[in-house]
């Protein structure tokens, strides 16, 4: 055969075909898998939420074993606590456990007109920083309501954190017994502008606005006040104080320092 002849035509041979591989789901770029696994938590979560949500609505939000009054008692607590502090000078006012003794004439101890529009009952403690806060905010109340307002202080010791106020009181009694209420509101001044208070302080505090010594000390050693000053205290318990300062106007109990201009706003209410 001659090389220049073309060769016979062969069986024509087609390359054999290779399976494609399925693509693998946990292959593939790091930010794709990144995002990928964070729609698969959102979507759990929001899952869970909503699993959630229909049993809260279906139970009213009660654990297996307890009761509906149960939860509803450890709401009321949780409330109590967020608001308990009266000595806080952020308390908010609130309504009294039973109505404030009225103002007895005789025995209070009152600034103001007897027939004021506006009277202002102050349930307090000499030792108590928050009271001698709400003394400055009390003299000027008296300043700018000279005339319309009516004060009337009582006694209310915290003696379990303040060991000094039970006598603080008693001592404001000894000096009205020796030197009548213009005593008084001098040594309830000298209380409150004191830095510290001690029994022999009240003692020199009696000797500067112009008692006996002698007296003065006999009749706070004797401790005849006492019952006084409890009996102040239970009468302020039964109207719902359970700290200082407390301080009722015309009735309302209002916990705490408050600052002035939300007394303001009370007294003005009042006088229209």
């Amino acid at each position: 055969m001659s090389m220049l002849e073309e060769n016979p035509t062969m069986p024509e041979t087609k390359p054999k075909e290779e399976p494609v591989p399925v693509a693998n789901l946990l292959d593939g770029p790091p930010k794709t898998m990144f995002y990928m696994g964070l729609l698969a938590g959102i979507a759990v979560s929001t899952t869970l939420m909503l699993v959630y949500f229909v049993w809260a609505v279906s139970t009213g939000g009660v654990l297996p074993g307890a009761t509906k009054a149960t939860a509803q008692v450890a709401a009321q607590d949780t409330g109590a606590a967020a608001q308990q502090p009266t000595t806080d000078p952020s308390a908010n006012p609130q309504a009294a456990a039973g109505p404030v003794k009225p103002v007895d004439e005789k025995t209070d101890h009152m600034v103001g007109p007897s027939d004021a529009k506006v009277t202002i009952i102050e349930y307090s403690d000499f030792e108590c920083p928050y009271c001698k806060q709400h003394y400055n905010t009390i003299k000027q109340i008296l300043n700018d309501y000279s005339g319309k307002v009516r004060f009337v202080y009582r006694y209310f010791p915290l003696t379990s954190i303040h060991p000094h106020a039970e006598k603080a009181a008693e001592s404001a009694q000894c000096a009205t017994e020796l030197g009548g209420e213009k005593a008084f509101w001098a040594i309830y001044d000298k209380m409150f502008t004191a830095d510290s208070l001690s029994d022999d302080g009240f003692v020199q505090m009696a000797a500067d606005i112009g008692l006996d010594k002698i007296k003065f000390k006999s009749c706070l050693d004797s401790g005849k006040y006492a019952s006084l000053v409890s009996k102040d205290q239970t009468e302020g318990a039964s109207a719902g104080v359970n700290g200082t300062p407390a301080t009722f106007v015309n009735g309302q109990l209002v916990s705490g320092a408050q600052p002035y201009a939300n007394f303001k706003t009370m007294i003005d209410a009042a006088l229209q």
